[in-house]
């Protein structure tokens, strides 16, 4: 939005500079007392052409620089001495925006071709017409105008590598410190967890082998077990899927759903409207979604039923998951780390999150992320 809003105050500036111009132009003019019929009335257009054309100079900088230039050419022939304002200002646009062999030959042409309106206006002889060529073009501020757009140029490319080089470097410590945090858990935990869950596995067989009644507190830390043990899996996949790994996304929902459905919760899947591409970015964002409320619903809502849908629209992807849990508008639950995440990860893509009890009952999670589709 800052863009946009950046653009329009660029696109006003363009047209004040070009009204200006065109302006200035039109009073130089009038102060000759041409006539205001044949190639007087011409000359007046084309003053004003050259002038208002500037403000297309940002978006199509060759043709306002090859508009000018025969604008120029054209009031000279008219027998208009004015000087070729609009022309310099082209130079410059045109400069600025990396157009530097056009430039330079387009202004070669022109001041090649300066002397030669001023003779056929009839008004000079060939001294008279170059000296006033000279006067409408001089080269000294034709040189300036396109150093200084060059100059422009050149800083605004450095300060765009910059800024990229500052991003780069950003990214790849942040994907370095994700990776680090990835193997300090996996080395601290996974040994620990994995020895609670052998072992409680292993005391839970021995007893009902043998006959026994198993502890209520020994299946406890069975299932405690496993629930970490998916927990620090999850952690760590999360942890290090970058985009240097095939990351999940829309294509791996199905599976996703299929395996809510392994711990007795009935998980539906729909997906609606026209599926176009989507970026992996946003992929992988509806995945963690659904994939963190589907735990959610496992774990705490004791519910029966989750339904997951996906609607594709031109510009965006939403999502929806809800449950027929224990959630109500007046037990509303606690927003813990899980929501904190999928809120974090859609405002970090420019999207909604709606997480909140519904009025029939069990909770209902809605994002709605931009996409911004290849053209």
């Amino acid at each position: 939005m800052g863009k946009g809003r950046f653009r329009v105050r660029a696109g006003v500036r363009d047209g004040l500079v070009a009204v200006g111009v065109a302006g200035a132009l039109l009073v130089t003019g009038l102060s000759g007392q041409h006539s205001a019929t044949g190639p007087g009335l011409l000359g007046y257009v084309l003053l004003a052409v050259g002038g208002l054309a500037l403000a297309a100079g940002r978006r199509a900088p060759v043709a306002v620089l090859a508009v000018t230039g025969l604008c120029a050419v054209g009031y000279q022939a008219a027998g208009f001495d004015v000087a070729a304002v609009a022309f310099l200002f082209a130079v410059y646009a045109a400069m600025r925006a990396g157009h530097r062999l056009v430039t330079v030959a387009v202004s070669v042409a022109v001041l090649a071709a300066l002397p030669l309106a001023a003779l056929a206006s009839g008004l000079h002889d060939t001294g008279e017409a170059f000296a006033q060529a000279r006067g409408a073009l001089q080269i000294a501020w034709l040189v300036a105008a396109a150093a200084a757009g060059e100059a422009l140029r050149q800083a605004e490319q450095r300060a765009d590598e910059a800024e990229r080089t500052r991003e780069e470097t950003a990214r790849r410590r942040a994907d370095e410190e994700r990776l680090h945090i990835a193997r300090e858990l996996h080395d601290s935990l996974t040994h620990q967890i994995s020895v609670i869950k052998v072992q409680s596995e292993a005391a839970v067989h021995v007893a009902r082998k043998r006959g026994e009644p198993v502890p209520e507190a020994l299946l406890a830390i069975r299932e405690a077990g496993r629930e970490a043990s998916r927990e620090l899996r999850a952690t760590l996949e999360a942890l290090r899927d970058d985009d240097t790994t095939p990351p999940h996304g829309l294509d791996h929902l199905p599976e996703l759903v299929e395996r809510a459905g392994g711990t007795g919760l009935r998980a539906t899947l729909t997906i609606e409207g026209q599926r176009h591409d989507v970026p992996a970015a946003v992929g992988r964002t509806v995945y963690r979604i659904v994939q963190e409320s589907l735990t959610n619903i496992a774990r705490h809502a004791d519910a029966t039923t989750a339904s997951v849908r996906i609607d594709y629209h031109p510009h965006a992807v939403a999502l929806q998951v809800d449950d027929n849990g224990r959630a109500t508008p007046e037990t509303a639950p606690v927003p813990g780390i899980g929501l904190l995440g999928m809120r974090e990860r859609v405002t970090a893509l420019g999207g909604r999150l709606r997480a909140a009890p519904r009025d029939e009952g069990g909770f209902t999670v809605r994002a709605e992320l931009p996409v911004e589709r290849a053209s």
